[in-house]
This record gives structure tokens, C-alpha cells and sequence, in this order.
């Protein structure tokens, strides 16, 4: 949510998906990290890592692919899994705070965002969300 933002919101924690969970436990443990629950914990830097799944929920879930420099990059969710993320937590769970970062995005990349992926993944009985989606396309003026 930080990278989308453009760091309005920033989060608590950074959610991994690993490959192979045994290298990403001795990893995180290398580099300092305690296990505490279901999150990776650093106390000196004041940083938690969860990694909730070996893969993402679907083969065609598109991802960003941000350059870090030296030939390092690093793949991150997609802004439309993420609005979907978000609009579900506003919707199901009552989060406001979602509702507004849905809103932010939507405003921030409405002439970016793939609007068919987006109704496509919202008429799904687990999200069921396209009245939401499409009245957030009509506020942008889309």
C-alpha cells in the first residue's frame, strides 16, 4: 500500500510470498529477524515481516515489477489485486480506512487500472463488489 500511496499510508508490516518457506525462515533469521506468531519481527529496525503464502492466489494476478538498482528488482502486487484487497476489507469488515485507500488509488490510477480484470475479479461470490467498483469508475468521471 506504501508503494501505491506514494507513501500516504504506510503499513504496519510487509507481506511476503516465498517460494520455499525453509530458505525464507533461515534467511530472515541471518539477517536478525526473530520468529513472534505469524510474523518475522526485527527489533532494532522496528520492522515486521509476515509471509502468509507460498503463491499468489492466481497464475494471471498482475504483478509490478519494481527496479531497485544493481540489477535487483522486486515483484509486488498488482494495483488491481490490491484496490480488490482493500475494497474487500472496506466492504466485509467495515474498514474505513480501506474504503479511503480504495478511494485514493482509484483517483491516483483510474486511467491505469485494467477496469474489465477489476469487474471480472468483483462479480466473484468471495468479493462481490462490482456495485462498489462501478460506482467508484462513475465518481472518476469514467
Amino acid at each position: 500500500m506504501s508503494y501505491y500511496s506514494r507513501e500516504v499510508y504506510f503499513t504496519s508490516d510487509i507481506d511476503l510470498v516465498y517460494a520455499d518457506r525453509e530458505a525464507l525462515d533461515t534467511a530472515l533469521k541471518g539477517i536478525g529477524f526473530e520468529k513472534e506468531g505469524r510474523y518475522w519481527v526485527h527489533e532494532e529496525l522496528k520492522m515486521a515481516i509476515e509471509a502468509p503464502a507460498s503463491s499468489l492466489p492466481e497464475q494471471d494476478s498482475p504483478l509490478e515489477v519494481v527496479e531497485l538498482g544493481e540489477g535487483l528488482e522486486c515483484s509486488i502486487i498488482g494495483i488491481e489485486d490490491l484496490v480488490m484487497d482493500r475494497l474487500n476489507a472496506f466492504k466485509h469488515w467495515k474498514s474505513e480506512i480501506d474504503g479511503e485507500m480504495v478511494e485514493l488509488l482509484i483517483r491516483r490510477y483510474r486511467n491505469d487500472l485494467d477496469w474489465s480484470y477489476l469487474e471480472k475479479k468483483a462479480i466473484r461470490p468471495e468479493n462481490d463488489t462490482l456495485s462498489e467498483i462501478l460506482a467508484l469508475k462513475k465518481k472518476v468521471g469514467l
